[in-house]
């Protein structure tokens, strides 16, 4: 099955960094990830042996019979077609608390982010495969902070964890990648200074 340009497919092909990935996920069988943009399942097979369920969601309607043929010995793998912009929490009835684990398409990080971390259905802990140059600006620090960072660190602590270059993609993309963790996902921020978010961000 080749990547197809128009979905901003990358498939990431390096088995070390995508353990590593997993392993960032900070897993339990007591977790329920949903994983977006499963791809071919590379991902998938380190996520399933340590989570107790794996939700993947998936746009591109080839996949899916194919995700569905590999894991279908695994109980509790659960694969759902759609674009994940559309499928919110609400839909997939998810509770808070659960994690997110993406190799996001480059062109939906920003709208990801805010739809995730802005809902009262928040994941707790998100572990996401971006754009080099989007990893560094969400986990910059004062004075360089753009808008980026802010939104996302009013709602949790950011980590970057490590530069993944364009190599270890097929196809390789033009630029680099990068993994990133983000924590401690709450409103906290906002309840203790007793402010809403959509003021705080009109300001």
């Amino acid at each position: 099955m080749k990547p197809k340009k128009y979905l901003g497919q990358h498939f990431l092909k390096n088995t070390k960094i995508l353990e590593e990935i997993a392993q960032t996920a900070e897993l339990s069988k007591k977790d329920i990830v949903l994983e977006v943009g499963p791809g071919r399942g590379e991902l998938t097979e380190f996520l399933v042996p340590l989570a107790g369920k794996v939700i993947t969601v998936e746009k591109d309607p080839e996949l899916i019979p194919f995700l569905k043929e590999k894991f279908k010995n695994r109980k509790n793998v659960k694969i759902i077609p759609g674009d994940i912009l559309k499928l919110i929490p609400y839909i997939l009835n998810l509770k808070p608390g659960y994690k997110i684990v993406a190799n996001l398409p480059y062109y939906i990080t920003s709208h990801f982010l805010r739809t995730f971390l802005e809902r009262k259905q928040r994941p707790k802990l998100m572990v996401l495969m971006v754009q080099y140059e989007v990893a560094k600006r969400i986990c910059a620090k004062p004075p360089e902070m753009s808008l980026l960072a802010l939104s996302v660190q009013a709602y949790g602590l950011t980590k970057f964890i490590r530069k993944v270059s364009r190599g270890n993609f097929a196809p390789p993309p033009k630029v680099d990648s990068a993994v990133i963790k983000i924590s401690g996902i709450s409103d906290k921020w906002f309840r203790k200074n007793k402010i809403k978010p959509e003021k705080f961000f009109n300001i």
